[in-house]
């Protein structure tokens, strides 16, 4: 039988890839990360939250290993950021000693409450722009 944490992944999954991915995705402030399928080799494109902070861009995955796009960074960690209606190239990082709880509270609220609610196992990003 499925835990609790593997039904809840589930169901915000399906609903993130069904319903609010493709909505968010079509936003022109949204922020997205842009990643290379490590199978299909072709560009993935997910909806973050997150903050510039000078060249780096934080962020919490809510779903860490389990994410599709940490996956994708884990294999080739060259990745787009759109800021501002802008895409930014970078080099992703996943940080498994950072205190992704203490992170959140530096990002942008509503996001990290988001993030808080639904996610089972959290984990930092941090993208080193390259401008």
């Amino acid at each position: 039988m499925a835990n609790l944490r593997d039904v809840q992944h589930r169901v915000v999954t399906t609903f993130q890839r069904r319903v609010g991915n493709p909505m968010l995705r079509r936003m022109p402030t949204q922020q997205l990360l842009e990643t290379v399928g490590r199978v299909s080799g072709q560009p993935r494109i997910t909806p973050i939250g997150g903050r510039r902070v000078g060249k780096e861009f934080w962020l919490v995955s809510e779903f860490g290993d389990r994410s599709q796009y940490i996956r994708n960074i884990k294999v080739d960690n060259r990745v787009r950021v759109r800021l501002d209606g802008h895409w930014r190239t970078g080099t992703a990082h996943v940080l498994p000693d950072d205190d992704p709880r203490a992170r959140l509270r530096s990002l942008p609220k509503a996001n990290s409450a988001a993030v808080r609610l639904v996610g089972t196992d959290l984990l930092t990003v941090r993208i080193d722009l390259d401008d």
